[in-house]
């Protein structure tokens, strides 16, 4: 914590850590990702009290043992459950879920879904490593076909989800992909994330060095980076390339990449608008497929306004109570189709 000239107190990221050791394997990217987030915290300018971390089951998981906050440590997939119910109780808490591709997609999957369509003012963030990481090396369900592991030494057959097609299917109103080897970028995101008003989902593609090494290193290595990837900023066209010599059209409903130059100026590029639900769509649709010749999109997806959950539930509660007034608990559980029986 420090205090700046006009005596103002500023806090730092060291004043949302724990006094607990970090566990996790030596050169593990959640480390990234875990400095990241206290960073945000620090900006957000929130109180340590003020703040929830939920988590389900796996490396992601151990993540409220190492945020100074109020935390639970809850069971595999549910997390999304237990914390829209506490976002419910206690509208006023900042509550982040922090899971992983298998507890979130898997086992998780269906709380996923439900709690996106709900749309309960919640921060959840996924890592995202392609495998199991806990139970030591298993494909898991963003695991590419083919992928040789413990759980399938022949080649996986399953095809793997995309959480974000997943995200835009749910309806749900903020999408962001980043990494944790752009930690500018990553706090940028999650800062954005904070700010929505409703759940946001962050997808962090996160290094496994012990069982997954390397599986996003073409998007992060300075010899790769510029061709394989593309930030997204909102109102700026799509350009990637050391130079930003190349871009992104659409043909009709189609991405394409296209080379600047004097057939294709910067006025016929795709230009993104995170609010445009087609464009979105058409972002999770394509660039993530490994058939298409199209750079991996990092930044903020999609966002879109609508009620929380936990205003809703609010709202009726209190129609309910101009309608009916309060009544006691007994008479709630008693109902009105009651009789004595002599």
């Amino acid at each position: 914590m420090l205090t700046t000239s006009n005596g103002e107190t500023k806090r730092s990221g060291k004043d949302f850590a724990t006094d607990q050791d970090v566990r996790w394997c030596p050169g593990c990217g959640d480390y990234s990702i875990l400095k990241q987030v206290q960073s945000t915290l620090a900006e957000t300018g929130l109180k340590n009290e003020d703040i929830v971390f939920i988590s389900g089951i796996g490396c992601a998981a151990r993540f409220p043992y190492y945020i100074e906050s109020y935390g639970m440590h809850s069971i595999h997939g549910r997390a999304p459950a237990i914390a829209t119910g506490l976002k419910i109780s206690n509208p006023n808490l900042s509550i982040w879920v922090a899971t992983g591709d298998g507890d979130c997609l898997s086992i998780g999957g269906n709380h996923l879904i439900h709690v996106l369509r709900r749309n309960p003012d919640l921060n959840i963030i996924m890592f995202n490593n392609e495998i199991y990481g806990l139970t030591k090396g298993q494909y898991s369900p963003t695991s590419p076909i083919g992928t040789i592991s413990k759980s399938s030494p022949s080649g996986s057959l399953d095809t793997p989800f995309s959480p974000l097609k997943l995200c835009m299917g749910a309806e749900a109103t903020f999408i962001a992909r980043s990494m944790d080897r752009d930690p500018v970028h990553l706090r940028t995101t999650l800062l954005e994330a904070n700010q929505h008003q409703g759940t946001s989902f962050v997808e962090v593609y996160q290094n496994c060095n012990v069982f997954n090494d390397g599986a996003f290193f073409q998007y992060s290595d300075k010899k790769s980076k510029a061709d394989t990837t593309i930030i997204l900023e909102q109102n700026q066209p799509l350009l990637f390339g050391e130079e930003k010599e190349k871009g992104i059209i659409l043909d009709g409903f189609q991405p394409k990449v296209v080379h600047l130059g004097e057939a294709v100026g910067h006025a016929d590029l795709w230009v993104h608008d995170a609010y445009d639900p087609v464009k979105a769509s058409l972002i999770t649709q394509y660039f993530d497929d490994p058939n298409n010749d199209l750079p991996k999109p990092f930044g903020i997806i999609f966002k879109k306004e609508r009620p929380t959950y936990e205003s809703l539930i609010i709202e009726q509660m209190n129609a309910s109570k101009s309608a009916k007034g309060e009544e006691h608990l007994d008479a709630l559980l008693s109902g009105e189709n009651t009789w004595t029986v002599s």
